[in-house]
């Protein structure tokens, strides 16, 4: 260390915080990343007028964005191991924004199926990176709460941009929202590379910082690079706590898939709510969802401290979550708009909460396949996003009615529950040699 500061690479001021800059940024490429993948579900109930798509045509368009996504995930993970952060990040975000922008040219639903294909190939990286940025640059302590900073960046700007995307789809159509989303991502992917390096590399970081983050179980210093191979998979997936973790994450995705994809339309054509209506009566869910990863991110920082205990620090807030999104049901049983939007907050808020798996994730992955285990992680648990859309335009097409669909949502939730509490074990940094 004491080198590194010589050379100028570190800052000896004790008073730097330079993780929380880049926190901020992992939290804006992940906004964009939730506003590329999901403006498809605003733009759905005109686009699908258009171009003529039913309900199972447009199930399958939402779950196309996944195949590719899931199928990526440990691609992603190799790729973000051999090659790093920086640049994984880089072409990610400047790829997948592109493929976003070129949705405002479809004019059927084959290119609308391929450039969904793409978005998912190329949005494949990014929470594994993001759960890798957050083992390298904070301590365990700040684990969760960092986790919840970002994650908010998932519900955050479609809370607060949904009106106005909803506005500008009845006003000027379908197209611009993708033209507008996808040019914003391309410039963030030049912000990253201009900005982000890992903490060995980086010259604002201070020596005293840096300390602070190894001191908590961060990863300071330049990692080795690991080459894959598929043993290294079945080594992760022999541990309960990945396959536990993944379980249950999976059962959360599935309630937020439900509202990335279907939640409009729900409105739109369950509630027979208008297109400017619609997106008002949203923001309040994902503004409880935001509430949610903050809340779920917070307390699991307060029990570890209090109780110094990972597995209830994590477990607690997250099955509790998961009990929250399972209450999504009752929306079946009320017939006033306003009781089916408390409903529903509740339900994401809960849903917000069981974000706190990839803290799980960031405190179980082995020291040298961080990459390598987000992507098995987040494969898992995107199935949701492969599975939910598809079922639920199904359940349409052959009943008509969300109703059969709100109760699907349910009791995956509860599956989760029941992952967290029998299978995932004991939370702990897994000591694996990569082979």
């Amino acid at each position: 260390m004491d080198s590194m500061v010589k050379n100028g690479l570190l800052k000896p001021d004790t008073r730097t915080r330079a993780r929380f800059f880049i926190l901020a940024l992992v939290t804006v490429g992940t906004a964009i990343n939730y506003l590329d993948r999901t403006v498809l579900g605003i733009a759905a109930p005109m686009m699908s007028k258009e171009l003529g798509l039913n309900d199972a045509m447009m199930g399958i368009v939402f779950s196309a964005f996944s195949w590719t996504y899931a199928a990526a995930q440990v691609p992603g993970g190799i790729f973000l191991d051999r090659f790093g952060t920086r640049l994984t990040y880089f072409l990610s975000v400047t790829f997948w924004s592109l493929f976003t922008l070129l949705q405002g040219f479809v004019t059927g639903l084959s290119s609308l199926l391929v450039f969904r294909l793409g978005l998912g190939v190329f949005e494949a990286p990014c929470f594994p990176a993001n759960s890798r940025i957050l083992s390298i640059w904070f301590p365990q302590q700040e684990r969760a709460r960092a986790t919840g900073v970002y994650s908010v960046g998932q519900y955050f700007g479609l809370a607060f941009l949904s009106p106005l995307f909803f506005w500008l789809t009845a006003t000027f159509g379908w197209r611009v929202l993708f033209f507008g989303v996808g040019a914003i991502g391309i410039i963030f992917g030049m912000v990253w590379f201009h900005y982000y390096r890992d903490p060995h590399q980086s010259k604002t970081v201070g020596e005293a910082e840096l300390s602070h983050i190894e001191a908590g179980g961060g990863l300071g210093y330049r990692g080795e690079n690991t080459r894959f191979s598929w043993r290294n998979v079945r080594l992760l997936l022999s541990h309960r706590q990945i396959v536990g973790a993944s379980i249950g994450q999976f059962a959360g995705n599935s309630t937020l898939v439900f509202f990335l994809t279907w939640f409009p339309t729900y409105l739109a054509t369950a509630r027979h709510m208008t297109l400017t209506s619609a997106g008002f009566m949203a923001f309040l869910p994902y503004i409880f969802a935001s509430l949610g990863v903050l809340a779920g991110g917070d307390l699991s920082d307060k029990l570890l401290r209090i109780t110094k205990s990972a597995n209830i620090a994590r477990k607690v807030p997250i099955v509790g979550g998961l009990l929250l999104a399972s209450t999504i049901v009752a929306a079946n049983y009320v017939q006033d708009n306003a009781s089916v939007i408390a409903i529903m907050s509740v339900a994401f808020f809960g849903q917000g909460m069981v974000n706190l798996g990839w803290t799980v994730i960031a405190d179980v992955a082995p020291k040298k396949l961080m990459g390598l285990t987000g992507g098995v992680f987040n494969f898992c648990t995107n199935l949701a996003g492969v599975l939910t859309p598809l079922v639920i335009g199904f359940v349409l097409s052959a009943t008509g009615s969300f109703v059969d669909a709100l109760i699907f949502i349910g009791c995956v939730a509860l599956i989760g529950v029941f992952s967290y509490v029998f299978i995932l074990g004991d939370i702990h940094r897994l000591e694996i040699d990569p082979v």
